[in-house]
């Protein structure tokens, strides 16, 4: 292993999130995230990198994630796909906190992740169930609802 490696495997960064927690984190792990490593390459980070984007609870998260995945997984597939499956159970707002989280910090594979958790809650629903299930009001108009039952089997 080569010495550059081996003090980023060591090397320890400050991570501040909206609501001013820190998070102290090897910098091998971070840089699971994108744009902290961009902020690492780029000289961007002082002692502490900001993450404007991102609340404490839900960095304590993605970095729970983050040391799963990074620098290498720690487990084997099937255990990483049970942590993964089980990471996932969440309130939605958790979830959807996580969503943006990992958009912004430019985390593929959490942004795969948690997508694809969503997507798995719309499938085989209805609109209305869809509406329900992430409580979203209704937005027709009752001459729209009207139009919508009378051509109910083109919904079919």
């Amino acid at each position: 292993m080569s010495s550059a490696a081996d003090s980023s495997e060591k090397k320890m960064i400050s991570l501040k999130s909206s609501d001013g927690e820190v998070f102290e984190v090897k910098e091998s792990v971070a840089v699971g995230s994108q744009t902290i490593k961009h902020m690492i390459e780029d000289d961007c980070a002082s002692n502490v990198i900001p993450l404007p984007n991102v609340a404490g609870k839900t960095l304590a998260k993605v970095i729970e994630y983050l040391k799963r995945h990074y620098p290498e997984p720690k487990e084997k597939d099937d255990d990483l796909k049970t942590f993964d499956s089980d990471f996932v159970k969440v309130d939605q707002r958790t979830l959807f906190d996580l969503i943006l989280a990992a958009n912004y910090l430019n985390i593929k594979e959490l942004l795969d992740l948690t997508c694809q958790t969503v997507a798995d809650m719309i499938k085989s629903k209805t609109p209305e169930e869809i509406r329900e299930t992430f409580n979203i009001k209704n937005d027709f108009t009752p001459e729209e609802e009207e139009v919508r039952r009378e051509n109910a089997w083109a919904f079919e």
